[in-house]
């Protein structure tokens, strides 16, 4: 049986020492290959323009561009843009909430350990979940630009829609949330399709936040 190709991986950090440690662990692991790197986040764009990897581990802040404003970038000129991750030393950083809205598939902190940053990789390729889903809710009751009132999309999804935006929201994958619902996987994918299709958006991580900036979804408050 023929291996799957490895996954292909871009490194973007102004600190050398930072890109030599990311390939030094990505590079142990045999299903990914580090094909690249940028120290800014203009040569970040034009280094995944040419080189097309699967992911990139975006730094939220470079000299001559943000990974803000790259990410943007990437997302905006290719067909079949990669999986951005964006690297940062805070996760409460309103960096990288915008870097989530402007389409990076997570984010990553600095200090994680060699096993999460790969287990990452591996799940953002795969693009089946949401990756740190408990951070993300976080980010997004702390950040959202909470819209006045609910968009035309809310009133438009089913029920079933509904329950597997929330379900996405949670962390689970599509099998797990076939299981939960007893359907079957296509008819999940077909549910996800939909929630992406009707809130106009590319992925689950970025459905999520605009249901969280919709107050369709709504992190439970903490126990006095």
């Amino acid at each position: 049986m023929t291996s799957p190709p490895p996954i292909r991986v871009v490194l973007a950090d102004d600190e050398r020492m930072v890109r030599t440690a990311l390939r030094a662990i990505l590079s142990a692991e045999p299903d990914m290959e580090v094909i690249g790197e940028a120290a800014t986040g203009a040569e970040a764009v034009s280094v995944v323009r040419n080189l097309q990897p699967d992911v990139v581990l975006m730094d939220v802040r470079m000299p001559e561009a943000t990974g803000i404003r790259a990410t943007e970038q990437i997302l905006a000129t290719l067909d079949a843009p990669p999986r951005i991750v964006v690297v940062t030393t805070f996760e409460n950083d309103s960096y990288v909430y915008d870097a989530l809205r402007a389409g990076a598939a997570g984010f990553l902190l600095k200090r994680a350990d060699a096993d999460t940053l790969v287990q990452a990789v591996r799940l953002v390729a795969r693009s089946d979940t949401l990756l740190f889903p408990s951070a993300v809710r976080t980010l997004a009751t702390e950040h959202a630009r909470v819209h006045p009132a609910p968009p035309a999309w809310v009133a438009k999804l089913t029920g079933r829609e509904s329950e597997v935006l929330r379900l996405m929201a949670a962390g689970l994958t599509n099998a797990e949330i076939a299981r939960r619902m007893e359907v079957g996987p296509a008819t999940v994918k077909t549910h996800v399709a939909a929630v992406l299709a009707k809130t106009g958006t590319r992925d689950r991580t970025q459905a999520v936040i605009a249901a969280y900036e919709a107050g369709f979804l709504r992190s439970p408050r903490p126990a006095s």
